[in-house]
C-alpha cells in the first residue's frame, strides 16, 4: 500500500467518505458554525463524518476536536466580497499542509470559468508535489463559468475526468439533480466521487439527495453548509453517515439520527 492509499483510508470508512469543508471562513467570514469551530468539528466527528477540512490556519482549532478522525486542508481560496469568486487563488503549498497535520489536500478548480487555465494548471503542480510526499488530493472540480449550467451532467462529467487527468485522487463536484443522470457523471472517472452539499435545504432535501447520489454510484459526501450550519450538526452527519456507511434509506437514516420527518 503506498502511502496516499494509507493516508485516504484516514479520510473515508472503506472507499466511501463523509467529509464536511469548513474552509468557508475566507470565503463568507466567520458565520453560523464557524464562530465556535471547535464545538461544530466535534459534533460533527461525533456524527460520523469521516474528516474535517479547513484551511491551514484553523489546525491548531482542528486537532483538539477532531475525535481521531481524518483532516484534509484546502489549498485555494476567493471572497464573496472580492471582484470575483471563481477567482480561487493558492493559499498554502503541500508542505504547508503537511506541517499543519493534514493527511490530505484539497484544491478547487471552475471548470469553465475564465479562471480555468489557471486553476488547472496549479492542480497538476499540485497533484505533482502532493505525489512526492505520498499526500491524497482531493479535487474539487465544478463546472462555473458563462454559458456552463452547474448541473449539466455532461459539463459535470468534463469536470470530474479532467481532475482525474491532472491526478486527482478524489473528486468532488455538483449534484445533476437526479441519480440517473448522475450515473453519467460518476462513469466519466475512474476515481471515486463525492457530492457537494451547496445550500442548505430540508433534512429530508439533504438525505434524499445522499441516497439518489450513492444510487448512482458516489463513493460518499463532501457537505459543508448544510452539515456545519444545522442546529444540530451531530444529528444531520449521523444521518448523512447512515446512508453512506450503512446503506440507510432517506427515511431510516433521518429515524436513526432522531431527526423530525418533514411532510
Amino acid at each position: 500500500m503506498t502511502g496516499t492509499e494509507a493516508r485516504l483510508e484516514r479520510i473515508g470508512t472503506d472507499g466511501r467518505y463523509v467529509v464536511v469543508p469548513m474552509d468557508h471562513g475566507i470565503t463568507l467570514g466567520a458565520v453560523e458554525g464557524l464562530v465556535d469551530i471547535e464545538g461544530t468539528i466535534d459534533a460533527v466527528t461525533r456524527g460520523g463524518a469521516d474528516a474535517v477540512l479547513t484551511q491551514k490556519g484553523i489546525a491548531p482549532r482542528v486537532h483538539p476536536n477532531k475525535n481521531g478522525k481524518g483532516y484534509v486542508v484546502h489549498l485555494n481560496a476567493s471572497t464573496t466580497i472580492g471582484p470575483d469568486e471563481n477567482d480561487k487563488r493558492l493559499t498554502g503549498t503541500v508542505e504547508e499542509a503537511i506541517r499543519a497535520g493534514a493527511d490530505a489536500v484539497s484544491f478547487h478548480i471552475n471548470v469553465g470559468s475564465d479562471h480555468e487555465p489557471d486553476q488547472l494548471s496549479q492542480l497538476a503542480d499540485l497533484t505533482g508535489e502532493a505525489a512526492r510526499f505520498g499526500i491524497p488530493v482531493l479535487a474539487m472540480a465544478y463546472a462555473r463559468g458563462p454559458g456552463v449550467e452547474g448541473d449539466d451532467p455532461e459539463a459535470l462529467a468534463h469536470a470530474v475526468r479532467l481532475a482525474e487527468e491532472l491526478g486527482a485522487d478524489l473528486v468532488k463536484t455538483g449534484y445533476s439533480g437526479d441519480g440517473d443522470s448522475f450515473e453519467r457523471v460518476v462513469e466519466a472517472t475512474a476515481k471515486p466521487v463525492v457530492i457537494a452539499g451547496g445550500s442548505r435545504g430540508t433534512d429530508r432535501e439533504t438525505v434524499e439527495m445522499v441516497r439518489g447520489a450513492m444510487d448512482a454510484g458516489a463513493a460518499g459526501v463532501s457537505m459543508g453548509r448544510s452539515v456545519f450550519q444545522h442546529e444540530e450538526p451531530e444529528s444531520i452527519a449521523r444521518a448523512v453517515a447512515g446512508v453512506v456507511h450503512d446503506d440507510r434509506t432517506a427515511e431510516e437514516a433521518l429515524q436513526s439520527a432522531g431527526l423530525a420527518l418533514e411532510a
